[in-house]
C-alpha cells in the first residue's frame, strides 16, 4: 500500500452487519462510536469489559461469548479485530476479508482496509478524524478543538 493516503468516505451502515472481536477497551471505544449510526453490532469474546457487558445487559448489542473466530462472518460488512492478540487480529482479518467484509487491525495498521476514525458528531454534522494510523495524540487534539468550536453558537 506504501505511502499513498487513505481515501476518506462515509458509509451508511444502518442494516449492515458489523462484527468486533475482542472485549476490551478499545473493542468497547469502537463499539461506543458505532453504536451512534449502526444499532446492531455483534461483539465475539469469551470476556467483557464492565461497560461492554452493560450494553449487553441494556440489548444494544449482541454477544457471542467465545472465541471470535467461532462467530458467523457470512454476510459482513464491517469487521473489526479488537483482541489483544496481534496474530490472531491478523487471521481474523484474513477471514473477514475472504467473507467480502472491509477488515481493520487495531494491532497493525498495515492490515486495515479502512482506518477507525476519531469521531465528532453534533447533529447532522460528523467528522472523522484520521493520521494514518500514525499520531493518535493530534487526531485526539483535533477531535477536542472541534468539539468545543461545534459546540460555540454562531462557530459553523
Amino acid at each position: 500500500m506504501g505511502n499513498v493516503p487513505y481515501f476518506p468516505v462515509f458509509f451508511r451502515l444502518e442494516g449492515r452487519r458489523i462484527l468486533v472481536a475482542g472485549g476490551g477497551t478499545i473493542a468497547c471505544r469502537r463499539v461506543r462510536t458505532l453504536l451512534n449510526f449502526q444499532p446492531k453490532i455483534t461483539v465475539a469474546a469469551p470476556v467483557l469489559c464492565e461497560e461492554l457487558e452493560q450494553l449487553a445487559a441494556e440489548d444494544r448489542i449482541t454477544v457471542f461469548r467465545g472465541k471470535a473466530q467461532e462467530a458467523a462472518f457470512e454476510d459482513l460488512f464491517l469487521f473489526l479485530a479488537c483482541t489483544d492478540d496481534p496474530e490472531e487480529n491478523h487471521r481474523l482479518c484474513e477471514r473477514a476479508r475472504a467473507e467480502g467484509a472491509l477488515a481493520n487491525n487495531c494491532s497493525r495498521k498495515e492490515d486495515c482496509d479502512f482506518y477507525f476514525p476519531s469521531v465528532v458528531q453534533k447533529d447532522e454534522t460528523v467528522i472523522g478524524i484520521n493520521a494514518g494510523g500514525v499520531d493518535h495524540g493530534k487526531v485526539k487534539d483535533l477531535r477536542i478543538k472541534l468539539e468545543k468550536l461545534l459546540d460555540a453558537p454562531g462557530e459553523y
